[in-house]
Formats: C-alpha cells, structure tokens, sequence
C-alpha cells in the first residue's frame, strides 16, 4: 500500500504507523462529563468500507496525517495534514 504523504510525496506504508480513527482529534472537552469521556476512551466504530484514520509518519518528517481508506479494499482514498483537519 503507498500513501501520499503531502510533505514527503507518495511513500510506501511501512514508514507510516496506524494510530486509529480519526475522530481521536474530536476530543471532548476538559470539563465533559464522565460519559463523554468514556465513549471518547473506549467505544469505536469498525465499519468496513470508507473509513479516516490518524497514521504517524515516523520514518519521514514525523508529521500526523488523517488517511482517509477504505478498509475492505486498503484503496487509499485521500490524504490531509492532521493539524489542518484538528479544531
């Protein structure tokens, strides 16, 4: 599988690591209550088909990206810095 890296350029997948889905950067607030919290902690959707994930890119320029895939196919769909989709 290669991913695009928009810093490095197309990259094969080994230099990049799966963190989990993307909705880690959608953090509840400080203050959130406890169920909140929870359901951010422990409970996450693992649907097959389209799916946006946080991928580290370690073995190049260390960057967070947000790799949108489709997990029955591994087809890499599209690729954004993580800190241009964080609010």
């Amino acid at each position: 599988m290669r991913i695009d890296c928009p810093l490095c350029g197309t990259r094969d997948s080994r230099e990049f690591t799966p963190i989990g889905g993307a909705e880690l950067l959608d953090r509840p607030a400080a203050d959130a209550g406890a169920e909140a919290w929870d359901d951010y902690l422990h409970n996450r959707a693992n649907a097959c088909g389209p799916s946006r994930e946080l991928w580290y890119h370690g073995a190049g320029c260390a960057s967070w990206l947000v790799v949108e895939r489709d997990t029955a196919s591994h087809e890499v769909l599209g690729v954004t810095l993580a800190r241009e989709v964080a609010r």
